[in-house]
């Protein structure tokens, strides 16, 4: 056997009567979903469910499986300490899941366990299936974080986790726990912004019809912005459904307390060569990684072939292309060099004022400093190059200021200084809204402390993709 069904539901703990005494009557339609799509799981009579959650543990790098024979869990951090679920993981799933990411190169296993105790976004599906009347000790559960690694990375993490499902004969009813954005109403827990109603519009279209290519290449801005909750979980789900005929079936959809709460039923109806998600998605990401390389002009061609040089040879680059326009051998200025990959930052170093005789030599170094010395990352390797995006600012001669008035967070960046310690903090950046918050951040990477005083200077730049 293998993948049996799939379903995609939320977990606020406010949807069980012990914790909601009443409010949760108020989202009575993802409750009768989340009860049908339950009764279907039971009916199906699984070996084995596999639970994909946002708040098991989580590493920047790492699919965390959770180890050991059992877990139980309990809602007392939610003042219902009396709903318990206890439940035996599936050992020999996990052993064979975690020997085959090895094999796959796949960054994924047992190791880091920190908390034992299962999660309220494994918990709330758990005790669902258990008032369906699953049987914990015959059906047996696999644990699953999620991780900051690629949309690539999460789909091959479902894909093995299908194989795991044919190699040990397994009936497998995958849930993927998870809540959309958290940022649908003004008076909700986390406010509102115009993506957070977006992002829930687009997640639960492609969901409701096994769009799962868009979902894999979301936006990732509108996805940071929207504070979304449960898009990585989906990610593995649709990996363990790759090359499977699917129906979908969306059951409901709610945003009554600010955070958006999605329930969709996938059952699997055979094989289908042609859904090969992961390989087209592949595609995708070389055809557009293709036609950002042939867009790059010559700031940030140059910061690719100084820092593809230095990682494959582990020394600077020697010359500089003869093709460079005047301005980056005639010109002075300080220059930032930006990495990105899978749409998170992975390093960024810059110089405020000129160091080098040109801004082309500026470039070259300070592209290996981005790649090599940003102490908030390891050293990028060659196996990474492909899916590094580069982004190059070259910086007008700050100005000094006496007014945060005289900031605009958009067009102006700001050095922030006291007695000796200076922070910067680049314009336009994501996230960043306000002036204050441009001021707090400048001062936090310049170890200063927030009520300190500062002399201020501002700077323009131009910003090359």
């Amino acid at each position: 056997m293998s993948i049996l069904a799939a379903m995609a539901v939320p977990h606020p703990p406010i949807i069980l009567p012990e914790v909601g005494h009443g409010e949760e009557k108020k989202i009575q339609d993802t409750i009768n979903a989340y009860n049908e799509v339950a009764r279907r799981a039971v009916a199906l009579k699984p070996d084995t469910l596999i639970i994909s959650s946002p708040h098991s543990i989580m590493y920047a790098d790492y699919f965390h499986i959770s180890p050991g024979n059992s877990a139980n869990g309990n809602f007392s951090q939610f003042r219902a300490p009396q709903v318990k679920i206890s439940v035996n993981y599936d050992t020999e799933f996990v052993k064979e899941l975690s020997d085959l990411a090895v094999k796959e190169n796949l960054s994924a296993g047992t190791l880091g366990e920190r908390n034992p105790s299962l999660d309220h976004g494994s918990l709330i599906p758990l005790r669902f299936l258990e008032q369906a009347g699953i049987d914990f000790n015959d059906t047996k559960v696999v644990r699953i974080g999620l991780s900051g690694l690629s949309a690539s990375d999460h789909y091959k993490l479902g894909q093995l986790i299908a194989k795991t499902s044919d190699n040990l004969n397994r009936r497998v009813v995958y849930i993927a726990s998870g809540d959309l954005s958290h940022k649908l109403k003004n008076d909700g827990p986390y406010g509102f912004v115009d993506e957070g109603p977006l992002f829930d519009k687009e997640i639960m279209n492609y969901l409701s019809n096994g769009d799962f290519l868009s979902m894999l290449r979301m936006d990732n801005t509108l996805c940071k912005r929207a504070a979304e909750c449960g898009l990585r979980s989906f990610w593995i789900m649709s990996g363990a459904l790759d090359r499977k005929n699917i129906s979908c079936e969306k059951l409901s959809y709610e945003g009554t307390f600010g955070v958006g709460y999605g329930v969709v039923w996938f059952e699997v109806n055979g094989d289908d060569p042609s859904r090969n998600i992961g390989e087209q998605l592949t595609a995708a990401n070389q055809k557009a990684l293709s036609e950002l390389k042939s867009n790059e002009d010559s700031f940030v061609r140059l910061a690719r072939l100084s820092l593809e040089t230095f990682v494959k040879t582990h020394k600077p680059l020697k010359n500089l292309p003869n093709d460079l326009p005047s301005e980056m051998l005639d010109k002075k200025a300080g220059a930032f060099v930006s990495l990105h990959k899978n749409g998170e930052l992975r390093g960024c170093i810059g110089t405020i004022m000129a160091t080098t005789d040109s801004i082309a030599e500026e470039i070259v170094q300070n592209a290996i400093s981005a790649c090599s010395r940003d102490p908030r990352f390891s050293p990028v390797t060659i196996d990474e190059l492909d899916e590094i995006v580069y982004s190059v600012d070259v910086l007008s001669e700050p100005e000094r200021i006496f007014d945060p008035k005289q900031l605009d967070v958009k067009r102006y960046g700001v050095i922030v200084e006291s007695k000796g310690r200076r922070g910067l903090l680049l314009p336009d950046l994501e996230g960043i809204d306000t002036i204050e918050d441009q001021i707090s951040i400048a001062k936090r990477k310049g170890n200063i402390a927030p009520n300190e005083k500062v002399n201020l200077w501002r700077f323009e730049v131009i910003r090359h993709h």
